[in-house]
Parts: structure tokens; sequence; C-alpha cells
């Protein structure tokens, strides 16, 4: 499990802008944030540093801390 959409949503980014950013379809970085496809390693870093947080913060739930 990701949490890439709570991230996008904390930072008020749409998943589009990150789509193009990230160069891949929207139906892709959508089936990210619904968690139906999870990325790569290579394209989880990628995500990590075009929303400028850390790969932990899109991995574990602060809540489960």
């Amino acid at each position: 499990m990701n949490r890439i959409k709570d991230v996008l949503e904390q930072k008020g980014i749409k998943q589009k802008w990150l789509a193009e950013q990230l160069g891949k379809s929207y139906n892709m970085v959508n089936s990210y944030a619904q968690n139906r496809r999870q990325p790569s390693l290579e394209d989880l870093y990628k995500i990590a540093e075009i929303l400028d947080v850390e790969v932990k913060e899109l991995l574990t739930d602060r809540k489960a801390k």
C-alpha cells in the first residue's frame, strides 16, 4: 500500500500534473493513487523527488505510528 493519493491531497497537487512530470499516463498514476498498482522502486523515488518528500512518506501511514 502507498500514500501517494494522501500526499497529493496534502500538497494540493493533481494526479494529472504528477503524470506529466513523471512521464506516465494519467491512468497509470491514478492506479498508483488508488492502490490498484504499485509503482516500481525507480518510479517511487521519482515520485518522491517530484513531490519533494522522503520515499518513506509515500509508503507508511503516519497514523500507524
